[in-house]
């Protein structure tokens, strides 16, 4: 097949679809892919980089990047200024970068939802299918997360949204409550195909020597470790209550390893209490270290904040820790929550929940090290069972396949009737 890849992210910037790029191409696949400079998560461009369009092989993918706005600070007005910059870029230089006739589109659509519009104008020009990859859900995200409350703006984009869905020869979803989202925007049942996530082949079980470096670094006591963006909707104000309520217990130390919008505030938080004897910050580590972070710790929290549409997510850390075999303490509803039920992976409380969480996490210090490395290894039996890449990617390309197959038989059939 030539399948061309539409998504603002992509390597070195670490996303999912970095996978499914490589791997189609291993299997002899043509892969395309029409992105922006990378600049993500810090907001400035990657050394080596101009703001310019270019052209770039990696891998044997060949890489077609568009000039945007960076992200910088990622204030609203900024963050807008990056989505509609590459959806304008996209749907303008695009054309003239991708000169192939892919016999399938793919767009990857974490935020934002801008993204479709270059999908779906390229796939005009060029009379492709398109499979729309979702990875949140907009508008409602937009408005949860990224506070906006302007009815206009919502309209508008949800308008946009279901625009493009009825583009779309399939669309990809996450979860059964992305399944049901999407279909209530009018989105016929039979296009709508429930494709899970996967972790990164580096997420798995690690041994750490005792003298390992992430064991020094980390504090001493039961280590309760976040690891991953530090945004609004991951409802950190719960971390900051149940942390405060627990400061009491000298063993017990919360962990944050990463940084996003909200890591300011956070901080400032923390200092304010009087909490950074019970709250570590570490900031930012690359993704390929985190795996031996989340080896070191005794227990991995996540957590979402309360609402309808999160309450749909799967967040993608939950495959990750579920691949590294680590317990879990998950302040989550919905299927995110189900999924660490199911797998019998650790303790699930209600999201925003400042004492559940706490009495949680004190729970998890007085179980038996052998009942917690229990709960991690379900964890992973239940990943390797229902969250392994090497299958998910098998029914990516089963999919892509097919649709690419209709489109030749409608050819066929339109040239017979001629």
């Amino acid at each position: 097949m030539r399948v061309c890849i539409v998504s603002q992210y992509f390597w070195p910037e670490s996303f999912l679809i970095n996978d499914l790029a490589a791997d189609l191409t291993r299997r002899g696949h043509q892969v395309h892919v029409l992105t922006g400079i990378p600049n993500y998560p810090k907001g400035a461009f990657y050394p080596g980089y101009r703001n310019w369009p270019k052209c770039e092989d990696f891998q044997g993918i060949s890489i077609h990047r568009v000039p945007l706005v960076a992200r910088g600070r990622g204030g609203p007005w900024r963050l807008a200024a990056n989505y509609l910059s590459f959806a304008a870029s996209a749907t303008v230089i695009g054309p003239w970068l991708v000169r192939t006739r892919p016999d399938v589109l793919v767009v990857f659509q974490p935020s934002p939802a801008t993204v479709g519009i270059p999908a779906a104008w390229l796939s005009l020009l060029r009379q492709t299918p398109l499979v729309y990859w979702v990875q949140d859900l907009w508008p409602d995200t937009l408005q949860t997360a990224g506070g906006v409350r302007s009815r206009w703006v919502l309209a508008a984009i949800d308008w946009m949204v279901r625009a493009v869905y009825r583009r779309c020869a399939r669309v990809c979803v996450q979860s059964r409550g992305f399944a049901s989202y999407v279909a209530a925007q009018n989105v016929p049942s039979h296009k709508i195909v429930i494709m899970p996530n996967w972790a990164d082949d580096a997420y798995r079980p690690i041994d750490l020597p005792p003298s390992a470096p992430e064991h020094v670094e980390l504090p001493s006591g039961f280590r309760l470790v976040y690891g991953g963006n530090v945004g609004q909707a991951q409802g950190w104000r719960t971390w900051v209550e149940a942390a405060e309520r627990t400061r009491h217990l000298e063993h017990l130390k919360w962990v944050v390893i990463g940084e996003g919008r909200q890591w300011g505030r956070l901080r400032q938080e923390i200092e304010q209490r009087g909490l950074s004897g019970t709250v570590h910050l570490l900031g930012s580590r690359p993704s390929e270290a985190m795996p031996r972070y989340f080896a070191a710790a005794d227990a991995l929290l996540v957590s979402l904040k309360s609402c309808p549409v999160l309450a749909r997510t799967i967040p993608s850390k939950v495959q990750a820790y579920l691949a590294c075999g680590r317990p879990i303490l998950a302040a989550l509803e919905g299927d995110g929550a189900e999924v660490v039920r199911q797998a019998g992976a650790g303790l699930v409380v209600p999201p925003e929940d400042p004492q559940a969480l706490a009495d949680a996490a004190i729970r998890l210090t007085q179980l038996a090290p052998g009942e917690r490395a229990a709960m991690g290894t379900q964890g992973r039996l239940y990943y390797d069972r229902h969250f392994a890449r090497q299958t998910i990617l098998d029914r990516w390309e089963r999919l892509l396949e097919e649709v690419a197959c209709q489109r030749r038989q409608s050819k066929e059939c339109e040239r017979c009737a001629a």
